[in-house]
């Protein structure tokens, strides 16, 4: 499996067989025919899955839906947000709540909750288990809000955590925001994660270009033997 960073919260992921983009916002370049989806990714021949976590402009971008004019063989697997906000049409994708899944001959997918809005991804292949956050994050916010606030999110978020634990006990990647806007403790839901699910490889995601604050995960991750994927650019790949 090769992962490709794109941009923010969105990742290509290429298997043998078919490949998937996950919350696509803009690809690697500003200008299109550049960048590594518009380029490379839509001109392979393999089936193409696009998952959208939620409707936040910064997870999804209606763009995708006129990819289908260029190939194929795609499907569109979204959050039930985006329906009901009236970004897509009902014949357009196949819609999911939490707890819904998706099953075909290539993947599993099974929706779990977000501490935002919309849903996080638990996907399943032969080769590998993988779980996308979307926005599920412990957003505490603990120096813009109060103690009472700030711990009913962390409440909420670890709600969200055992209920996928329940699942998976073990992934093999996880992408998690790591998104230094909430302060000194920014990276504690990340840390929460690796505590609670054993993980061999946590690739950071929704630190816009902060990269050296996600560098900053990777001493405390090795204590739990999980190895952080130190982005330093757009379209950056590695093979897993």
């Amino acid at each position: 499996m090769k992962i490709t960073y794109i941009y923010h919260s969105c990742f290509a992921l290429e298997f043998n067989e078919f490949n998937v983009i996950i919350d696509y916002y803009e690809d690697t370049s500003k200008s299109q025919e550049n960048g590594y989806i518009h380029s490379y990714l839509l001109r392979q021949p393999q089936k193409l899955y696009v998952l959208s976590s939620h409707s936040h402009a910064d997870h999804f971008n209606p763009e995708v839906l006129s990819w289908k004019l260029q190939k194929s063989n795609i499907q569109y697997i979204f959050s039930k947000d985006i329906l009901d906000a009236g970004l897509a049409n009902k014949e357009d994708a196949l819609y999911l709540d939490k707890l819904d899944s998706f099953k075909d001959d290539c993947l599993n997918i099974k929706a779990y909750g977000s501490t935002d809005i919309g849903i996080s991804f638990l996907i399943q292949t032969s080769e590998k288990e993988i779980f996308h956050a979307g926005d599920l994050n412990n957003w505490h916010w603990n120096e813009e809000c109060s103690l009472e606030e700030s711990q009913e999110y962390e409440n909420n978020y670890l709600k969200e955590l055992e209920l996928l634990a329940k699942d998976s006990a073990h992934l093999d990647i996880a992408f998690f925001p790591i998104d230094p806007r909430l302060g000194k403790d920014y990276m504690k839901g990340a840390e929460q994660f690796i505590n609670r699910i054993p993980t061999d490889i946590l690739a950071p995601m929704h630190f816009d270009n902060a990269y050296h604050k996600i560098a900053a995960f990777a001493p405390y991750a090795e204590t739990k033997k999980c190895k952080v994927m130190k982005w330093t650019s757009k379209g950056e790949s590695f093979v897993l």
